[in-house]
C-alpha cells in the first residue's frame, strides 16, 4: 500500500480495533507516538512492531527534542533542552559543536533502535525572550549560533541514519502566544523576519530533509498562518529557498490551526498550500473526518518519492546500540553539561 498524506496517533499502549481501522485506511501515511502510548521500552517496541506488521511502509514519528519535549523518558537518555548547547557555545564553540553532533546522534540512535523513523527535530526558532512555548527548546537567541549548532546536530542525526525535520518555519520565537491553545500573531514585516528568524532556514537549506511550518499568522505578509499559506510554503520555501524536501503540517488540532475551519477544511487548506503530509493528533474524531475527506477526494495523493526519504536509513537493534562504544561515551560526556 502507498504512503498516504495523513499522519495520526494511536489511542493507547497497544493497538485497538479503532487504531487498526485507521491504520488500514489508504489515506494514512504515518503514525506519531505520544507519552500516553509509552509504558516501557519493551511495550513500545512491541507497539511499533505491531504497526510495522500491519503497514510496513508507514512513517513512524515522535517528538524527542529533549527538555520539556521528550515523549519517551524511562529507559532512554534524559536529554537536556537544546538551550544548554547554546550556553556551552558561548564558552567553548568547538566543544559545543561536537556535543551537538553527539546529542543528535544519540537521540536519533535511540529512536531508531526502538523502530521509529524520525523525531521531529531540531527547532530552528530563535529564543527572543517572548515565546514561552519555545523558550529553552531553542538553541540560542543568535541566528548564527542556532545555524551552527543545528548544522552539527543534524549531522549527528544523519550519521545515525535519521532524516531531520526543522521547525517552525519561518520562525515562532517572536510570537508570544502558544499555538497549542491560541492563535499567535507576528506583526513584523517580511524584511525583519528574513533578516533574523529566516537565517537558519536559509543557511541550512539542503542540509535538513523536512520542514514543519508554524501555526503563526505573520500579518504583514499573509493573513493565513504559515502552514496554510502558499506564499510561505511555495513562493518562499520552495521557490526562493529552493527546498525540495518534505513539508509536514504542524498538528491541525492545535488552536493555531482553527482559523482554517473544521478538520477536513484544515487538511484541505494545508495540502493545497503545499504540505506533503498533515498531522491530526489527539482528536480521533478529527482524524476520522480527515480520512473520510481524503477518501472522497482523489486529488490528494502523497508524493511517494519525497516521503520515502523520511524512512529510517539505518536501524540497529536496541541490543546493538547498548553494545556501541560511542553510545556509552556520549552518555558519559553528557553528564558534564546536563
Amino acid at each position: 500500500m502507498a504512503i498516504g498524506p495523513l499522519m495520526l496517533d494511536l489511542e493507547g499502549t497497544s493497538l485497538c480495533q479503532a487504531d487498526i481501522r485507521r491504520l488500514q485506511h489508504p489515506a494514512t501515511g504515518g503514525v506519531i507516538l505520544f507519552s500516553r502510548n509509552i509504558d516501557s521500552l519493551a511495550q513500545t517496541r512491541e507497539l511499533i512492531a505491531a504497526v510495522r506488521q500491519l503497514r510496513p511502509e508507514l512513517i513512524l514519528a515522535i517528538d524527542q527534542e529533549g527538555g520539556r519535549v521528550q515523549r519517551i523518558r524511562e529507559g532512554v537518555t534524559r536529554l537536556p533542552p537544546l538551550a544548554r548547547l547554546g550556553e556551552q557555545y558561548q564558552q567553548n564553540p568547538d566543544a559545543a559543536l561536537m556535543q551537538a553532533a553527539n546529542w543528535g546522534w544519540l537521540m536519533a540512535s535511540e529512536m531508531l533502535a526502538l523502530g521509529l523513523d524520525i523525531s521531529f527535530a531540531p527547532v530552528l526558532d530563535l529564543e527572543c525572550g517572548r515565546s514561552a512555548v519555545i523558550g529553552d527548546r531553542s538553541f540560542h537567541h543568535s541566528a548564527d549560533t542556532v545555524t551552527a549548532l543545528a548544522k552539527a546536530y543534524i549531522s549527528g542525526m544523519h550519521d545515525a541514519g535519521m532524516a531531520a525535520t526543522v521547525k517552525h518555519f519561518p520562525g515562532h520565537g517572536w510570537a508570544e502566544a502558544d499555538s497549542h491553545v491560541a492563535i499567535p500573531l507576528d506583526e513584523r514585516d517580511e524584511l525583519e523576519i528574513d533578516a533574523l528568524d529566516m537565517i537558519p532556514f536559509k543557511q541550512l537549506c539542503g542540509v535538513y530533509d523536512a520542514v514543519m511550518p508554524a501555526h503563526v499568522i505573520y500579518s504583514r505578509v499573509d493573513p493565513q498562518p504559515a502552514g496554510f499559506s502558499s506564499y510561505w510554503l511555495q513562493t518562499v520555501l520552495r521557490q526562493r529557498l529552493g527546498f525540495n524536501g518534505v513539508i509536514f503540517s504542524d498538528d491541525l488540532t492545535m488552536e493555531g490551526a482553527s482559523v482554517a475551519g473544521g478538520f477536513a477544511q484544515r487538511a484541505k487548506r494545508a495540502l493545497d498550500a503545499g504540505c506533503d503530509m498533515v498531522l491530526v493528533c489527539n482528536h480521533h474524531q478529527g482524524a476520522d473526518e480527515v480520512l473520510d475527506f481524503l477518501a472522497q477526494d482523489s486529488r490528494y495523493v502523497a508524493d511517494q518519492t519525497r516521503l520515502k526519504t523520511m524512512l529510517a536509513r539505518r536501524m540497529n537493534t536496541w541490543e546493538q546500540l547498548l553494545a556501541d562504544d560511542r553510545y556509552g561515551q556520549i552518555q558519559l560526556g553528557m553528564q558534564t553539561i546536563a
